[in-house]
């Protein structure tokens, strides 16, 4: 290619200089030192573009980045959002986004359990967003007046158990859960993931394989109980429990060389669905809505899954 070229060049040259001999005697140097400039100009050029050329991967890559990075809100002044711990990861990549396309607007995030979050609420802590691991501490918020906006359900979640990597318990299948002096951690029942786990347990012990007290037998193991996800990941993390019930999406990259992952299946496991809204004399509203509409959109949602998130309905299946 780059011959082809330098050829084409050449000859480009040599076609100018034969209507005019002279000039080209009194300007030899100058035909030679623009021919050779040419040529290594379009030598160096054609190789760097042949360096930088990208794959169809890369450029959808890219285009998938321009319009993630198109989708990000306008938001002025501080947002103050309320959310559920295990919304941590994929929260904070949002707010940088917003913070890095609006210089000046800050995101402030309070991490917890959604029952501490909607006490807070009620207590008269000051927020823009609220988002929710469950629907009942939403709704609840909602009879408590803390809540201004219809909620909106955003992403959803799974169950999954964990163990530390080194299986000092040798809990290799969930029945194991129940074997006498299994240190398990979950968080209380009043927090989602606690609940949940505790309906799926009782799922799993109408199934003959589990047998009718699992659930008691797995509960009596139970040796404490955390108030958001995030620390029962910890515990199992550090190897100060054999084993925990947290969500999908708590196994991030960072803790997955740390663990081993205990798939539940559908049929014992609860989808937690999580909903959103604009908290009640919020002080920048705007800037909520503005959030919200950002989780919702296609970029938001591709941030949720790439966290270990379900999507806020399952994708239509191909004929």
């Amino acid at each position: 290619m780059r011959q082809r070229i330098v050829s084409w060049w050449i000859a480009i040259l040599s076609r100018w200089c034969r209507p005019y001999p002279r000039t080209v005697r009194w300007y030899r140097g100058s035909y030679v030192g623009v021919l050779v400039v040419g040529c290594v100009l379009v030598w160096h050029g054609l190789g760097w573009a042949q360096q930088r050329a990208l794959s169809p991967e890369d450029l959808r890559g890219r285009w998938h980045t321009a319009q993630a990075s198109a989708e990000v809100p306008r938001i002025q002044g501080q947002l103050t959002i309320f959310t559920a711990a295990s919304l941590t990861d994929a929260f904070k990549e949002m707010g940088t986004n917003i913070e890095q396309a609006n210089p000046g607007t800050k995101v402030i995030f309070n991490f917890a359990g959604s029952p501490t979050l909607r006490t807070q609420l009620a207590q008269g802590a000051r927020a823009d967003v609220f988002a929710s691991a469950d629907e009942p501490n939403m709704q609840g918020a909602q009879k408590e007046g803390t809540i201004a906006s219809e909620p909106r359900l955003f992403v959803r979640n799974q169950l999954v158990a964990i163990v530390p990597a080194a299986n000092p318990a040798q809990v290799m299948r969930l029945q194991d859960l129940a074997k006498p002096g299994v240190k398990l951690v979950l968080t209380n029942k009043e927090v989602p993931v606690g609940n949940y786990s505790r309906q799926a347990l009782a799922k799993m012990s109408q199934d003959a394989a589990f047998g009718s007290e699992f659930a008691t037998r797995v509960l009596a193991n139970l040796v404490s109980e955390e108030t958001n996800v995030k620390q029962v990941v910890a515990k199992v993390q550090l190897g100060e429990a054999d084993a925990g019930i947290v969500y999908s999406s708590d196994v991030t990259p960072a803790v997955r060389g740390a663990v081993q992952v205990l798939a539940i299946l559908e049929a014992f496991n609860v989808i937690a669905h999580y909903p959103i809204a604009v908290v009640h004399e919020a002080p920048n509203a705007a800037g909520a809505r503005a959030f919200i509409d950002y989780v919702l959109s296609s970029a938001g949602q591709a941030i949720l899954t790439k966290h270990g998130f379900l999507a806020v309905a399952p994708p239509p299946r191909a004929n």
